[in-house]
């Protein structure tokens, strides 16, 4: 079964904690601190493999789970650090946080490896907050929690030209004849369900890779017929080749309607650039091919007629094939190097893991923000200690300073990480 869009659940381990530990040593205070650290959390990552082509692995298990950090042990003992999860996805895999728009990763080659969600970093047992000031320290930070959120996968054929046309235009015929593809043919609309791939070999040393796309029909854009579903495998397309049947009784009309639909979903898709193919070229006379011709040419635009029955017209196709394909890749290259060039690079300062903000819902002021979230999981808050080094830290990164300067006042309702409590200086 082909599918080309899954939704999971992904959650990175937590950390360990570390603990509060002392070992019995003649002359010094409370016998020595020798509590060990929380070991991190395991990390999630997306793997491309070539050898998976579909997201069916995704339609029954939908949760994926790294493994927690180990807790710390006394004698200066750490935990182990939590196993990593790789999760394997087609080539051509897309990731968007679930209910948004923001694509976290587009993962178009083989063997791409991406960290998803950031396991919790383990905490720190007591003998890491020895000092002289306090020899014998009874506090311990617990774990971090890991990443953990829904994500949307979808699939986009990796294919350098696209076989595009209405339904019955005799797409599924024309890649079994130019390729080692061998999908299902038959007479009835909609016979290909599921877009097919395959390679076209011009000789030894060339070959392509081409994807035929399921017919369109008129508002395929607004999700008619099979729409976007397999709109959108048409996008990383080099080319497309637009195939049309003499069958029809209106080729120009029925070619407009297409196009209409390709620039209603994409203005990037509208503008690809586009081989026009007329294929059963058996059962047309020269009058046919001489007005066909008329039609295209003031359209401006190249015509090749081709039989997939007979084989007339194949070679010299694959070879058009073929010189469009190399010269927009490297019309492609060469715009990525521009665009490389052209982008500034912006690195991720340390300050700016201290950036947090306050909003007030419903009576609560929650504080978010990566650092300030941090030190909350990593409180224990049933040791004193370990609440006011809490409190400290707020007061020093200025949460309390800008909780008051958005009203907060005595008792009120402070949430930060999930854990809620009443605002007291």
């Amino acid at each position: 079964m082909f599918l080309d869009y899954a939704k999971i659940f992904i959650k990175a381990g937590d950390g360990g904690n570390g603990i509060i530990s002392f070992r019995r040593e003649t002359y010094v205070p409370k016998g020595g601190p020798n509590g060990g650290d929380g070991g991190d959390g395991g990390s999630v990552f997306i793997r491309t493999n070539p050898n998976v082509s579909t997201l069916i692995n995704f339609k029954n298990k939908k949760h994926f789970k790294a493994f927690n950090g180990v807790h710390g042990k006394g004698k200066d003992m750490h935990g182990a650090r939590g196993e990593d999860i790789y999760i394997d996805v087609p080539v051509g895999t897309m990731i968007k946080y679930s209910g948004s728009s923001e694509i976290i990763c587009d993962l178009d080659k083989p063997d791409m490896i991406f960290k998803i969600a950031t396991g919790g970093k383990g905490g720190k047992g007591n003998a890491r907050f020895v000092s002289s000031r306090n020899p014998a320290p009874k506090i311990a930070e617990k774990g971090t929690k890991g990443e953990e959120f829904w994500i949307e996968m979808e699939l986009k054929l990796l294919s350098e030209a696209a076989i595009i046309g209405m339904p019955n235009a005799g797409k599924s015929t024309l890649i079994s004849s130019i390729s080692n593809a061998r999908p299902k043919i038959a007479d009835y609309p909609f016979t290909t369900l599921v877009p097919n791939l395959g390679v076209v070999y011009i000789d030894d040393l060339r070959q392509c890779v081409v994807s035929d796309i399921p017919g369109l029909i008129e508002g395929a854009s607004q999700n008619a017929g099979l729409g976007h579903r397999f709109l959108r495998h048409i996008e990383r397309a080099k080319i497309l080749v637009h195939l049309i049947s003499p069958e029809n009784d209106n080729i120009e009309k029925n070619y407009d309607i297409i196009r209409n639909e390709l620039r209603e979903y994409s203005e990037i898709l509208f503008e690809k650039k586009e081989i026009v193919v007329i294929t059963k070229k058996d059962i047309l006379d020269e009058n046919q091919v001489k007005e066909i011709k008329k039609i295209f040419k003031k359209r401006k635009l190249p015509v090749y007629f081709i039989s997939a029955v007979t084989g007339d017209g194949l070679k010299e196709f694959k070879e058009v094939l073929w010189d469009f394909v190399t010269t927009q890749k490297k019309e492609d290259e060469e715009k990525e190097k521009q665009e490389i060039n052209q982008t500034p690079v912006f690195r991720i300062e340390e300050e700016d893991r201290n950036i947090f903000s306050v909003e007030k819902i419903n009576g609560v002021y929650f504080v978010r923000g990566k650092k300030i979230e941090e030190y909350v999981q990593k409180s224990d808050f049933e040791n004193a200690l370990s609440v006011d080094k809490l409190q400290r830290q707020l007061e020093k990164t200025g949460v309390f300073r800008a909780l008051e300067e958005h009203g907060i006042k005595q008792d009120d309702e402070v949430e930060i990480s999930g854990y809620r409590f009443n605002y007291s200086k």
